[in-house]
């Protein structure tokens, strides 16, 4: 089955990784100045412009002094390098764009990274806060309530959503209640564990059991087994069953640095001999051993992402003798609904499976049976405290570059928490607080706009055959986009509808480690609910605050929360080359996923076939090696100090669609621009408009990762380096190159 194609890698989407700024100063003064001219000019001005409305200023034609502009001014101000008026853009514009965020920002010690986009969370994190902290808002102005609904069912289910956020948010802030519980409620689950898989008596029958218990819990175990939309079959849902993304170290590649499966070896005999210290540590020390064994047996990253290795249907009885130490066939029928009846399933790795029923044959019972209490213990972590789980804590910190004894403020675990449990709930909050109807329609706007640019594009490609080229033009029209919130499964704004959906999560303010419990097995039951039903095509599979956005081949679908649609990425109020720049950008990466080298291989229905002709397919992929090298020079420093070299085949798909997005963006607003002039923005005389729109994209990507951190992306995370992101793609654009009047106007590498 396919993988979405996120803008950002899942797990750096930056709720709780987040930079903060540590010298404010410098962008205060810098703001103040900006005021003093906007004063000047004799500005008074109060109201809301039009979408995409920068005109509304008269006193100086040329120039936009609203507040929103007068901001979006000093936030760019305060990106650029100090030397910005000195420094080549051709040379390297990711120091031109970035120096002045990187001077102005550090990481704090519980961060790996951080960027442009994990600032926008941390906002909408504090939003956040502030609902959750807060009484219930009566005086709701939401469209969605009348003043005859205020004291209506409708509502008291509103009250009672809220009651239920706030109470897996209490629970989670209660740190002396978790600390006074300490390991017990893990005790509990790790018990379980034990009985469900005793040493003595082990056989097949407990192995696949032991992973069905940690399954219903949300912990993956040996394999992972779920389901999802068929890429054939893009209506019908189907189970798939793989490798686990990770065993334990980041990547299958960490498992090489002998040293470092050491470290991680004394961690674990350390924390289980801790909970179990009567337990025999050499099976402890075993586990590693085996999580090698099954890391070396496992796909490689590049593999994973490549969906004519990944989409591997069997029949269930065939899959089941590939893998008969896991009997596959009862794992499944155990976890599928009962109107339901699994013939076929979807094998990403074959391979794996019958390498994982060699290794399991071989593994002392005593070693499986710590392997599964381990995953257990790195699962919920999180979720307790007590001296005997933190070693694993400072490891986990060690391996990303942050410091040992780090932590994210409370608050803010809280906060994610709760967005990971019931998070249409706070969606539907948030919602309220931080988007409009406004900001929904300049978004369409832009989208539309884009997909029209796109469309040309694709009529100009000639290393595409006419018939491929129509079929490819179908496509995008027949792409839908998801913009802002969910208005079904679940409608987000319907109380009732929304209290019915969370009915079975039991939350108590008094019981953290339970809440968690409760919010995973609804999230497994929810998954296996929809086996035998038709693919609900409505679903989002980002809750509304998240700063991301993806693609989805097989529901050809792109879709923007809410979260994404902020400041500075995109705003109604200030010149449309800032919104188009960068929030135009992610929606024309997110439209150009569709034909790279993944999102090619789906028609127009999001049917995975072939349907691009062999000609064109070879044009394709000459052209495409050309980022895969381009990328492959773009490198990270090791622990050794040893270059580390982006894997392009793996960071193809996205390369790819950074280069066409940024060109499709561009043309829209120029076209958009012709028809109403953009105003200038106050104290940037130095670059054009032009030059603007890709100041406003690169901005997006201004950070700073540890080194460790960067490491384990390079072998895991399908996007290259944000700072290469800037780079390559502006060497892949001749409009950035024109605007900046760069010596050579070529592309170094050209798709669309």
């Amino acid at each position: 089955m396919s993988e979405k194609a996120p803008l950002i890698a899942p797990a750096t989407r930056a709720r709780g990784e987040t930079s903060h700024h540590v010298h404010r100063c410098p962008k205060v003064r810098t703001f103040a100045k900006l005021l003093v001219i906007a004063a000047g000019a004799g500005l008074v001005y109060y109201g809301t412009p039009q979408v995409g409305d920068d005109t509304t200023v008269d006193n100086k034609a040329d120039v936009c002094l609203t507040p929103a502009c007068v901001h979006a001014a000093s936030e760019i101000l305060y990106n650029l390098s100090p030397d910005y008026k000195d420094l080549d853009a051709c040379d390297n514009f990711e120091e031109l764009v970035c120096g002045g965020w990187r001077n102005r920002h550090d990481l704090r010690a519980d961060q790996g990274d951080a960027f442009t986009g994990t600032i926008m969370s941390e906002n909408s994190q504090m939003l956040l806060r502030h609902i959750l902290e807060a009484p219930y808002p009566k005086d709701s102005q939401h469209s969605y309530f009348s003043p005859m609904q205020l004291y209506t069912s409708a509502k008291s289910a509103d009250e009672a959503n809220f009651d239920k956020m706030k109470a897996a948010y209490d629970a989670c802030l209660n740190e002396d209640k978790i600390k006074s519980i300490g390991a017990e409620p893990l005790l509990h689950v790790l018990d379980e564990i034990k009985k469900t898989y005793p040493v003595a008596t082990s056989n097949v029958h407990a192995t696949k059991d032991a992973i069905l218990l940690l399954a219903k819990y949300g912990v993956t175990a040996l394999v992972t087994v779920g389901t999802g939309a068929d890429d054939t079959d893009p209506d019908t849902v189907v189970v798939s069953v793989g490798a686990p993304g990770r065993f334990g170290l980041p990547s299958k590649e960490r498992y090489e640095d002998d040293k470092l499966v050491e470290k991680y070896r004394v961690v674990a005999v350390e924390v289980l001999s801790a909970l179990y210290p009567d337990h025999n540590k050499d099976a402890f020390a075993g586990i590693i051993d085996l999580e090698k064994k099954l890391a070396a047996a496992s796909p490689t990253e590049e593999d994973r992402e490549d969906v004519t290795k990944s989409y591997n249907p069997m029949l269930i009885d065939e899959a089941t003798a590939i893998a008969p130490e896991i009997e596959l066939k009862a794992l499944i029928a155990d976890q599928a609904p009962t109107y339901s009846k699994v013939e076929r399933v979807i094998v990403g790795s074959p391979k794996y499976l019958k390498e994982l029923s060699i290794i399991l044959a071989a593994t002392d019972k005593e070693v499986l049976q710590s392997y599964f209490l381990w995953k257990a213990v790195q699962s919920f972590t999180s979720y307790i405290d007590t001296d005997a789980v933190k070693p694993y804590r400072r490891f986990v910190n060690v391996l990303a570059g942050k410091d040992s004894e780090s932590a994210p403020e409370r608050w803010r675990t809280c906060v994610d928490h709760v967005d990971d449990g019931v998070g249409w709930i706070l969606s539907r909050f948030f919602v309220e607080e931080a988007f409009s109807a406004e900001a929904k329609d300049f978004g369409d706007t832009i989208i539309t706009d884009i997909k029209t640019e796109f469309t040309k594009k694709l009529n100009n490609a000639e290393w595409m055959d006419k018939d491929t080229t129509k079929k490819a033009v179908e496509k995008v029209h027949n792409i839908v986009q998801k913009i802002g919130y969910p208005t079904k499964s679940p409608d987000i704004m319907d109380p009732s509808k929304l209290g019915d959906y969370y009915k079975s999560v039991n939350i108590s303010s008094d019981a953290f480690f339970n809440n968690a419990l409760a919010m995973r097995r609804f999230a497994v039951d929810e998954e296996w609910v929809a086996l035998g039903k038709p693919v609900d095509r409505d679903e989002w599979d980002m809750t509304v605050p998240t700063v991301n956005a993806y693609y989805n081949p097989p529901g050809n679908e792109i879709v923007f929360p809410a979260g994404i649609m902020q400041f500075p990425v995109f705003d109604v109020n200030v010149p449309a080359y800032m919104s188009y720049g960068a929030f135009g950008s992610v929606a024309g990466h997110e439209l150009s996923h569709a034909f790279d080298s993944t999102g090619r291989h789906y028609d127009q229905n999001g049917n995975l076939t072939d349907w691009w002709s062999n000609a064109t397919v070879d044009a394709f992929k000459e052209k495409t090696e050309c980022f895969v090298s381009q990328y492959a020079n773009f490198t990270v420093p090791r622990s050794n100090d040893k270059p580390l070299h982006v894997n392009g085949r793996l960071t193809l798909g996205e390369n790819i669609a950074d280069a066409g997005g940024l060109s499709a963006a561009f043309r829209a607003w120029k076209r958009r621009a012709e028809e109403k002039p953009n105003k200038d923005l106050p104290g940037l005389e130095h670059f054009s408009q032009e030059q603007l729109f890709f100041v406003s994209y690169s901005n997006w990507w201004c950070g700073k990762t540890r080194k460790d951190t960067a490491i384990s992306r390079i072998y895991t995370d399908p996007h290259a380096p944000k700072w290469a992101r800037i780079l390559g793609t502006m060497a892949n654009s001749r409009e950035f190159k024109e605007s900046f009047q760069c010596k050579a106007k070529e592309p170094t590498c050209q798709l669309w």
